[in-house]
Order: C-alpha cells, then structure tokens, then sequence
C-alpha cells in the first residue's frame, strides 16, 4: 500500500478505516472524565461545610438579649459613624421645624416658606430613620444623641428673613452633603462595600440635587429683594408646593417644597 494512504487511514481488513471515528471517541471519554473529575471535586469542596463552622460558632455565642444575630463584618467605627449621621439629620430637621414656626407667623406671613421648611423637617426625620433601619439592619446599635436648641428668630437687617433663611438652608444642605461624604468614606475605609453602596445610592445623588434646588432660590431671592418681591416669591414656591404633594414638579416647574433632602 501507498505510505501517503497509510498516513491517511487504517487498513481494516480490505477496507480503509479513517482514524477520526477513533478520535472522536478517545474526545468523548477525555469529557466523560473530565466532568467525573469536576463533580468529585465539587463534592469534596462543599460537603464537609468546613467553612461555615466559625460563624455557626459565633451565632451559638450569641447573647440574644445584648447582641445581634445579623451582625456580620460590620465595624464599630462605622456603627459609631451611623449614629452621629443620624444625629445630623434630627439636627437639620429641628431647625427646619422652627423656620417652618416662623415663618407661619401671623406677623410673617408667609406660608409657602412655611410649608416648603415644614415638608423639608419631615424629610430629614425620615432620612434619620432610614439610616436607623440600616443600623438595625447591620446588627449595629442606634443611639440617638443631643439635639441642639435652634434659633426662633430669622430676621436680618440687611438680607431680610427669606433671603437669610434660605442662605442657612443652603449651608446645612452642603454641610449635610460634606458628612455623608464623610461616612461614605469611613465606610470605604472599613471595607464595607454594602454601606458604601447604601449611602451612594440613598443619599449622595438627592443631597447634591438639593444643594442645586436651594441655590436657585437663593439667587431668586437676592435678584427680588425685600418687600413685594418675597411676596410674589412665597406665592411662586406656594404654587410649587400642592397640598400633600412634597417631591416633584409644581407650578412654572420648581421643585415642590419638600424637594430638598
């Protein structure tokens, strides 16, 4: 036989048998094996449970009248960090709530400021009990500290009591964003890519959104001036902010009172 057709095939009797059957073959056991290999190997990683071991032991431990079962790498330094945000966002809504008084006055009058500052106090008691409820959900502790007593008295000679309490919303709104930042960095820090996330996705993008919202009134307010311009000011928030309506868009599209974070 010609050598070229002995490369190519294999005599079998008077027939020429070609090698790739055999091939395919030796393929389909080599796979067979393989996959025989790959489960044995899974098995022995996962059945023994040999990992879990030392948290079964700490939940074993666990005091359940002083301890939490859902703690689980969370550091106390953001724990700590958690309750003094907490403490800011009380802080915050305490001074919205005696702008929202003052504003409200009889002798004031003003009552779109007044309710664009009450719906701003709701707003940074529930940013409070959102970060509570992830306290809780870490296994961390809340611990609610002092609140600060707030000014009851707005009135400013040279700006006027719109302008000058507005200006002091501006400042808390950026001071507020500053210590987010300053959590999220300590959550960084620890390594605690679930907190990191939280604050990113539940508070960053909102506080820098308001930080623009109040921006914009405080240049409204510096181009009207005292008197009749706060006047027709107070009814453009007003027809910003629909009854029980806080978020959103109102009227000649402002953002509704209560917008700000």
């Amino acid at each position: 036989m010609d050598i070229t057709l002995q490369k190519a095939g294999t005599l079998l009797g008077n027939r020429l048998v070609s090698p790739a059957p055999v091939q395919r073959k030796h393929a389909k056991l080599a796979r067979t094996v393989c996959m025989a290999k790959t489960k044995e190997t899974t098995e022995v990683n996962f059945v023994p449970f040999q990992e879990v071991k030392p948290q079964l032991a700490t939940v074993s431990k666990t005091d359940a009248p002083t301890e939490s079962f859902a703690r689980c790498n969370y550091e106390v330094s953001c724990e700590h960090a958690m309750n003094e945000q907490i403490n800011i966002e009380y802080n915050i809504s305490y001074i919205y709530h005696s702008l929202y008084a003052f504003f409200d006055r009889d002798n004031i009058g003003l009552p779109g400021l007044a309710e664009y500052f009450r719906n701003s106090s709701a707003e940074e008691r529930e940013h409070a009990e959102k970060l509570m409820a992830q306290q809780n959900r870490r296994g961390g502790r809340v611990k609610l500290l002092s609140i600060l007593l707030p000014e009851t008295e707005f009135n400013h000679k040279d700006k006027g009591d719109a302008l000058y309490a507005m200006e002091l919303a501006l400042s808390l709104e950026k001071l507020n964003f500053i210590k987010l930042r300053e959590l999220h960095k300590v959550a960084c820090d620890a390594e605690d890519a679930q907190l990191a996330d939280f604050i990113e996705s539940e508070f960053l993008q909102e506080q820098a959104q308001a930080i623009k919202i109040v921006s914009e009134y405080v240049s409204q307010l510096r181009r009207v001036g005292k008197g009749l311009g706060v006047f027709e000011f107070d009814r453009y928030l007003s027809g910003a902010t629909p009854a029980g309506a806080a978020g959103g868009m109102g009227a000649a599209g402002l953002p509704a009172a209560g917008a700000v974070a």
